[in-house]
This record gives structure tokens, C-alpha cells and sequence, in this order.
């Protein structure tokens, strides 16, 4: 474990930009004290922030670039004229060059994702990075990936997110041995794609000490919380989130509506006033932000861009813990346990064919 934590923040990045990144680091300083932080981004915007939270100004670096990436360019724009620039690419840089441990942005997901691709590179026998995040269930927390960084996935790729996603958990949840599950239309062996039927033999086969596959997990299992690492390509997890965020939205408002609708209900509210508390904590999006770019040779961790300071320090502390608790080498190091988890897929694959 490294004695300081070093966390590059794009300070450009997301709706509010350093109203919202400076604050929120502030918050995340006051919860781990070992941090230091790099501010990428405009220091005619970040300085006057900073010198509101003077302990964190004794703890940061500013890094100044006025140069910052939009929301609305598409990835290949942003690679182009953001590239080396950007507050967004030098976050992402200080990782590469070893001088942070950890980049964290609420920018432009899709520039995120194709600069921390393109300049940090894959790790090995990994084709493809996802977005991973941890959700809120009824057992308490799973970690559900990839939430829309590629569209698709051969049944390799699916065996590949288990494999990061159990050491994302192993290090969050400090779990042995997690469960893992692929999302599907049902839990019945024969239903779903033929990509997630061959992972499901592939993982059976495999036999992996470092998670336990159970099978299939439908969309409501999500919630429930069956399995620790819920694993599902890019497109249908993207929609599972949307739709997930969605839902938490409609019934908050719907809620709100009919405790308004008469005095009984103001009065009802009044006695269940603590119950509504809890559930509002428990599905406060704020707690749930941070999503990790597995698969990638660095540490990357995409905030929401609309996210408030509270929000946007969660996702802070999901990088600090991932740093902290070097999730990059417990990766490596169940890809490549005795011969490599991969290497296993490969065998795996020869005898299911």
C-alpha cells in the first residue's frame, strides 16, 4: 500500500466543474488524510475555491490548463483536439507518467473512456475496458459491470469482467471468494445469446478459487442482490442503469406527491418520518457514484456530471480505496494466477467447442 494516495481530479470536468471537484475533495481529505491531490484544470477558477478549504490547498497541486473537454464532443473529437491539452487528458496523464495513482473526472464519459483507452493502454489479455459500479440491493451492495463502455461482447469479454469484477469486490467488500452472476433473460440454461450460454460453461469449467459463479441472474436479481459481481455487456447494462435511476426517480416523486395529497398523509409522513429517512439514504445516488474503468493499465474513475460535492467525494473515496488497496495488481494478479485465468478461457473454450 502506497504511504500517500495521489489523486489527479479533473477540475473542468462535469456540469459545475472546480464549484463542484474542489469542495468535493475537500470533503473526501476530511475522510482520508493520506491523500494528496493533483487539480487539473483553469487555476483562475480552481485558486479561489481552494482557498476556501485551506487544508486542502496545504494537500493539492494545481496543474493549469484552460483547455477543457465538452460534454456534447463525441470521442474522436475530443481525442483530437483535447489530446495533451485538456484537463482531462493530463489527469489521465498523471497517471501514465506515474505522478498520481488514481484520475478522477465527471466529464465527458465517452472522451473519458477513449483517452484513458488510448493512453493508458489495456492491460494484458484484456481486450476491451468496462465501466464498473457498485449498486444498491437489498443485501446491501453489488458491484454490476460493464454500465456502457462497448457495445456487445464475445463470451471471453463476459469471463474477463467476472475475473476484474471479483477483484473490484475482493477489494471494496473485502470478500474472498465472491459470487458472481451474468444478467440474462432467465436463469434457464438454455435461454439468452450463445455469447452468455459459452461464458456460463466457460466459468462452470474454470472452476476459478478466486469467485464462485452461480449462473444466470435476471433483471430483478439486480435489486435483490443474488450475487456480488453482476456481469453483462455494455448495452443491456447501460439500459439496466438508466432504467434502475429511472425507477428511483418516479417513486421518489410519486412518493412526494402523495404524502401532499391530504393532511392524513402529512400526519402519516410525520410518524414514518425516520423509516423515509433511511430509505432515502439507502437510494441516495449521491453514495453510489464513482464508476471504475476496469481492464485498463492505470486507475481511472468516472463521476456523474451532474453530481453535487457530496457526490462527487464518494467518487473520490471509490478511487482512494481503489488505489489504496492496489486494485490494478489484484487484477493482474487473478488474470494471470498460475498460468493466467485467461489462459484458462482459452483452455476452457477448446473444451466446450
Amino acid at each position: 500500500m502506497p504511504s500517500k494516495v495521489r489523486i489527479a481530479l479533473d477540475a473542468m470536468g462535469g456540469d459545475d466543474g472546480a464549484a463542484v471537484v474542489i469542495p468535493g475533495a475537500a470533503i473526501s481529505l476530511a475522510r482520508h488524510r493520506d491523500t494528496e491531490f493533483l487539480l487539473v484544470g483553469d487555476r483562475a477558477r480552481i485558486e479561489p475555491e481552494l482557498d476556501r478549504h485551506p487544508q486542502l490547498k496545504a494537500a493539492a497541486k494545481v496543474i493549469h490548463t484552460d483547455v477543457a473537454v465538452s460534454g456534447s464532443d463525441k470521442p474522436s473529437q475530443a481525442l483530437r483536439r483535447g489530446r495533451k491539452t485538456s484537463s482531462m487528458w493530463l489527469a489521465i496523464d498523471a497517471v501514465k507518467k506515474g505522478e498520481a495513482d488514481v484520475a478522477v473526472s465527471a466529464g465527458n464519459t465517452g472522451a473519458l473512456m477513449a483517452m484513458a483507452r488510448f493512453h493508458l493502454r489495456t492491460l494484458p489479455g484484456i481486450d476491451r475496458p468496462a465501466i464498473s459500479a457498485i449498486w444498491p440491493t437489498m443485501r446491501g451492495q453489488s458491484v454490476v459491470l460493464d454500465l456502457g463502455a462497448t457495445i456487445g461482447g464475445d463470451a471471453r469479454h463476459l469471463v474477463a469482467l467476472a475475473v476484474m469484477g471479483a477483484a473490484m469486490v475482493s477489494v471494496v467488500f473485502d470478500k474472498k471468494r465472491p459470487t458472481v452472476g451474468l444478467l440474462n433473460i432467465g436463469t434457464e440454461e438454455i435461454k439468452g445469446h450463445e455469447e452468455i450460454r459459452e461464458a456460463a460453461e466457460m466459468l462452470r469449467a474454470m472452476n476459478l478459487p478466486e469467485l464462485e459463479y452461480i449462473g444466470f441472474v435476471e433483471g430483478d436479481g439486480i435489486g435483490k442482490g443474488v450475487a456480488d459481481v453482476i456481469v453483462t455487456e455494455g448495452y443491456s447494462g447501460n439500459i439496466a442503469l438508466k432504467a434502475a435511476e429511472g425507477t428511483a426517480r418516479q417513486m421518489a416523486e410519486l412518493l412526494r406527491n402523495e404524502i401532499q395529497r391530504s393532511w392524513l398523509s402529512k400526519l402519516g409522513y410525520l410518524f414514518a418520518r425516520n423509516a423515509f429517512q433511511a430509505l432515502r439514504d439507502k437510494m441516495d445516488p449521491n453514495k453510489s457514484n464513482g464508476g471504475v474503468l476496469l481492464g485498463l493499465n492505470g486507475l481511472v474513475v468516472k463521476s456523474h456530471g451532474g453530481i453535487n460535492a457530496e457526490g462527487f467525494a464518494y467518487a473520490i473515496d471509490v478511487g482512494y480505496e481503489m488505489a489504496h488497496y492496489d486494485l490494478l495488481n489484484k487484477i493482474n494478479q487473478m488474470l494471470n494466477r498460475e498460468g493466467g485465468a485467461l489462459n484458462s478461457v482459452q483452455t476452457a473454450q477448446e473444451a466446450v467447442s
